[in-house]
């Protein structure tokens, strides 16, 4: 345990950091998913309108530093080459 009066602040901030970051990071992991499952099915505006709110959710996380901007771009970019193969 800490002893220091700065260090049990510090133990407190990312406590609750760390629950912030777990809830956007957990949304983030669930609008993936469901864009994922409306990409295997053959509805095309389903699949359409998931993957565009999942976007959203990655752009989300990525401003508000949860993940890293990068990572947002990658998993965007996976999810649009794979709506697009969808359409094709």
């Amino acid at each position: 345990m800490a002893n220091h009066k700065s260090a049990i602040k510090r133990i407190r901030q990312s406590e609750k950091r760390r629950v912030y970051n777990r809830n956007y990071r957990t949304r983030t992991r669930t609008y993936v998913k469901r864009a994922r499952i409306s990409q295997e099915n053959t509805d095309l505006q389903a699949a359409t309108e998931a993957t565009r709110a999942a976007v959203i959710e990655l752009d989300k996380a990525a401003s508000k530093g949860v993940i890293h901007p990068r990572n947002a771009a990658r998993r965007k970019s996976r999810l649009m080459k794979q709506l697009a193969a969808m359409q094709a």
